[in-house]
């Protein structure tokens, strides 16, 4: 990322409100993966974007923090053959999602009507819905399916699907549900992750 771009995303967070929408997003996945009957996190990205970045620093925060429920299972729209067990999970298990699992779809364009269907099962067998959503193309949901907007319980709007910031929306999301319920060391933490994120190399995927 080059400077101008790293002052201008610096500047578009700087009382923005941005920071304190991410810190309540996380601590709704927080809760939601730590409730009593809790299941599980399911991961799942759109049939073209994996999001194996999330997945890879929800698993080291769910390690620092203590809470092994935001751990997700990442699913996939394509399961290669021969795919390791761990990312051998297909869009199935969101049909099968039921009370107690929590869903966070990450999209940094529009979602189709598959991956929607799917995620509509889900919130109707009792499933909670988180998404974190870019500003991809537009485009309306298949008839009889709610767009993703629609579907979420709690959303988080980026307003850029550009590489760069969407993932840096993903590892302030992580970390931010990796905290404890301590609101200004969360945001303070948050601010500085910001800086050093777009001032330093990125992080290789999972």
């Amino acid at each position: 990322m080059d400077a101008v771009r790293v002052s201008a995303l610096r500047e578009r967070l700087a009382g923005t409100g941005w920071l304190e929408a991410v810190g309540g997003f996380a601590g709704d996945l927080r809760r939601a993966v730590s409730r009593r009957g809790a299941d599980g996190l399911l991961l799942v990205g759109t049939e073209a974007y994996e999001p194996w970045h999330l997945a890879a620093h929800l698993h080291d925060e769910a390690a620092w923090s203590d809470v092994p429920r935001l751990a997700p299972t990442l699913l996939r729209h394509r399961v290669p053959p021969q795919a390791p067990a761990h990312l051998a999970h297909g869009l199935r298990r969101l049909t099968e999602a039921g009370r107690g699992a929590t869903v966070l779809v990450v999209a940094p364009a529009a979602a189709g009507g598959t991956l929607l269907e799917r995620v509509q099962d889900a919130r109707r067998h009792g499933a909670t819905v988180l998404a974190v959503e870019g500003a991809g193309p537009g485009g309306t949901a298949p008839s009889g399916l709610a767009d993703l907007a629609g579907l979420a319980h709690r959303r988080l709007a980026v307003g850029t699907a550009e590489e760069e910031p969407f993932d840096l929306a993903q590892h302030l999301v992580s970390v931010a549900a990796g905290q404890r319920p301590a609101r200004c060391a969360a945001l303070q933490r948050l601010a500085a992750l910001a800086g050093r994120l777009t001032a330093g190399p990125t992080v290789s995927r999972w």
